[in-house]
């Protein structure tokens, strides 16, 4: 299960004891903001997308979306997010429990600059229904992060 995997992730760290689990699902923004009481903007919400036969994970504050022309302008490609059924296979997780922890070796994975304005945020853990909060510098050491990018609009 994918959520084992964070934790075993997490456990090299020793933080593997913040990873909250839910009743309820956290599978979307709004989910995760309710199960977790606090605003969607603050839920990091993990897409992931196809960049020259590779996956990537784009990691976003939950009130944002992809604007096309950054993307594009990134990765000089048009954004195109991963099939359901590709999901499991490319990136490690399920979708509704993507994150950038825990993940297949060959995935890069982006922090957009809307997580930034953030002391704090909520990424999902490999389940629907996890959650952990990280401060953003832990969310850059744990997500082994390539770059900061700025491929978002509200």
């Amino acid at each position: 299960m994918a959520i084992e995997k964070v934790k075993a992730y997490f456990a090299q760290f020793g933080i593997s004891d913040r990873v909250r689990e839910f009743e309820a699902s956290s599978a979307t923004v709004e989910l995760a903001a309710k199960a977790l009481n606090c605003e969607p903007c603050r839920i990091a919400k993990t897409l992931s997308f196809m960049v020259n036969g590779k996956a990537i994970l784009i990691v976003a504050a939950g009130d944002v979306k992809i604007d096309n022309p950054k993307y594009k302008a990134q990765f000089g490609t048009k954004a195109r997010m991963l099939k359901p059924e590709e999901v499991v296979g490319l990136i490690g997780h399920a979708i509704g429990g993507v994150c950038p922890f825990g993940i297949n070796e060959d995935v890069a994975v982006y922090l957009d600059k809307s997580l930034q304005r953030f002391e704090t945020v909520f990424p999902a853990c490999g389940s629907s229904n996890s959650a952990i909060e990280l401060s953003i510098p832990e969310l850059e050491k744990y997500s082994d992060f390539v770059e900061w990018i700025d491929v978002c609009k509200k």
